[in-house]
């Protein structure tokens, strides 16, 4: 399951994403922020809805926030340690998402607390988000209101990403078939960037600059042999997803980005599915806590896409779409508890509130707005880069959340009552 979304995320997720981001003019942390993070956070959605209407239980929620913990250090640790490229990142997307996210944790904190969810507590969480997209619709303005506000601090974020730009020859980021691809700052980009820039821009992510017949059919064999033995043993999963979701990296198809970017997350929901139902059945037999399951297995699995999409692109060099994606899918999670909840409250089980085990629940919220806070002042002491040491920090960070999130579950410290899968 694990090998079919990554296919999925790296052959028809990421291609329709980006030259949906081409044609609205989206700049990379705005695409990543939002496109990228609905996308990728596919999972995350059909896992609320399980936990709220299947299973009835807390997998949902365990699952969301321990993603959130996995997505916020795990995923960029992943960024720093497998890119051999130096990412520079800009204030403003950071500072903006990680602000929206600490507000979501805190709002879900305080709704948990009680062990209760009212229909007007997940009302609240639709309308975090939403602001959340207000302000994404006026980005260009209030960050050039901010720079204006806080121009010691800006002009220094400024100049870093210009030395980036100077140094991009050095580490080898350049478009195959064209000039060097400088990265902006904030001062002059927006949501709606320069029609030919961003076409460069976005074209320079995964290649995609050669978009033509000519494009590498998914049936055309590896020539390393791990590739090789890797390849056949997917060829079933390539085979299916061929059929049924039309590449638009191919001229033919081109115009069809969106059909391929829903039906791609439809897949991605379709398979997590069958991810949760495998942890489900494993967990009740093995007699593990299902929020254990969700802060681990669970938690890892559905955030594959992120991994995969976030990693991609930090690659390349474009650290604010990676970072937006890791932190913005966040957001998106916090949307993802509040959409079910909202319809089981508000119109199937109006007599009540949904009943939800909250106590290591909330040690977990306490555990995210910590991490939110860590990652900030990492790369703030970082140089506003991502690279291996950071990679190496936020690895070792991730480790100790979890290790202690499932002594917190299994009651091994502090006092809190366990409930096995099943129960």
């Amino acid at each position: 399951m694990f090998l079919a979304v990554s296919i999925v995320c790296d052959d028809y997720f990421l291609p329709s994403l980006e030259i949906i981001s081409e044609c609205l003019g989206l700049s990379q942390d705005v695409a990543g922020a939002t496109f990228m993070a609905a996308g990728s956070s596919a999972p995350e959605l059909v896992t609320a809805f399980l936990g709220a209407f299947v299973t009835k239980g807390d997998i949902g929620v365990s699952t969301i926030l321990g993603s959130a913990i996995y997505n916020l250090l795990g995923i960029s640790a992943a960024c720093g340690l497998f890119s051999s490229v130096v990412s520079r990142l800009s204030c403003w997307p950071l500072f903006r998402d990680c602000l929206a996210y600490t507000i979501s944790a805190a709002a879900v904190l305080a709704m948990i607390s009680d062990s209760r969810i009212y229909w007007y507590e997940s009302a609240s969480l639709l309308l975090i988000y939403g602001c959340y997209i207000l302000v994404l619709c006026f980005d260009i303005k209030i960050n050039q209101y901010l720079m204006k506000k806080f121009s010691p601090c800006c002009t220094c974020f400024t100049k870093a990403m210009e030395e980036s730009a100077e140094q991009q020859p050095l580490i080898g980021w350049r478009d195959e078939s064209g000039p060097l691809i400088c990265q902006q700052s904030r001062t002059d980009s927006g949501i709606f960037q320069d029609e030919l820039d961003y076409s460069q821009l976005s074209t320079s992510l995964h290649g995609l600059d050669e978009i033509s017949e000519d494009h590498p059919n998914v049936f055309t064999m590896p020539e390393a042999d791990m590739k090789r033995i890797l390849w056949v043993l997917s060829l079933p999963i390539i085979t299916l997803l061929y059929l049924t979701i039309p590449d638009c990296r191919r001229q033919f198809w081109r115009n069809w980005f969106m059909v391929t970017f829903l039906i791609s997350a439809a897949w991605i929901s379709a398979i997590t599915y069958v991810l949760v139902w495998m942890v489900t059945i494993a967990g009740e037999t093995l007699g593990i806590p299902e929020s254990v399951m969700g802060l681990t297995l669970l938690a890892a699995g559905t955030s594959v896409p992120d991994t995969i999409a976030s990693v991609l692109v930090a690659r390349k060099g474009n650290g604010d779409m990676a970072m937006s994606n890791i932190v913005g899918s966040n957001v998106f999670d916090m949307l993802c508890l509040g959409i079910p909840w909202f319809i089981k409250t508000a119109f199937i089980n109006t007599s009540g509130p949904i009943e939800v085990n909250s106590s290591g629940l909330t040690y977990t919220a306490i555990s995210l707005i910590c991490s939110v806070g860590f990652i900030f002042l990492a790369v703030h002491l970082n140089g506003w880069k991502i690279d291996k040491k950071l990679g190496t920090i936020c690895l070792v960070l991730y480790l100790v959340f979890t290790v202690l999130s499932i002594l917190y579950e299994l009651g091994i410290i502090g006092n809190n009552p366990t409930r096995v899968c099943g129960n």
